[in-house]
């Protein structure tokens, strides 16, 4: 004859189940390969703007690289999403955009006015500290297991601006390289290796 199961062991393990139900439909997962790939593309964008012969249009070669990086993240994460079922409801991607994109707006609209106004030295701390903010804020609503990595990358790259500013022109590529490329790539590797360990 088995042993009943207490009651309060069912309660307890539904209680769970609800829970964790609940974070998982209502935070993203951030998968770590797309932050690998948007590293990858920020090395690139680091070694073309560091040649000699193109570091004159470092602005553009960045402008280039940055929404190649965002669209392929962004579908990596899309797919993520589907294939957790979070396609079914918008909520959590619907959150995640709403933390990320005023500052990633802010930022093309800064880049145009320090463009217009002949600052291009301020453009690589601009888009370092406003992107992140824009991680840090997003990180609030990814899931649990990886929100205190993307913060901290998020804290990082706000770092790697406050030393863009004090920089001189001549260090920006490699600080930009710093984040977009190294930040990117290494986070991205730990979140890819927290979610494989979970």
């Amino acid at each position: 004859m088995q042993n009943p199961i207490p009651i309060e062991s069912r309660a307890l393990g539904t209680l769970a189940f609800i829970r964790t139900s609940i974070e998982s439909s209502s935070s993203m997962d951030v998968p770590g390969m797309a932050a690998i790939v948007m590293g990858g593309i920020g090395i690139i964008a680091t070694i073309v703007a560091s040649v000699p012969r193109y570091a004159p249009h470092w602005l553009g070669i960045w402008l280039i690289a940055a929404p190649i990086a965002l669209i392929l993240g962004g579908a990596m994460m899309a797919r993520e999403a589907a294939q957790s079922g979070h396609a079914r409801y918008l909520g959590p991607v619907r959150k995640f955009l709403l933390c990320l994109c005023p500052a990633l707006v802010t930022g093309a609209v800064l880049t145009f006015v320090l463009w217009h106004a002949g600052v291009t030295n301020l453009i690589p701390g601009s888009w370092l500290l406003l992107y992140g903010c824009a991680v840090l804020s997003a990180s609030t609503v990814t899931i649990a297991r990886t929100m205190r990595l993307i913060a901290i990358m998020g804290v990082l790259f706000m770092v790697l601006g406050v030393l863009a500013f004090a920089a001189p022109p001549r260090m920006h590529t490699l600080i930009m390289g710093m984040g977009f490329g190294a930040l990117h790539t290494i986070f991205g590797m730990l979140i890819g290796q927290v979610s494989h360990d979970a």
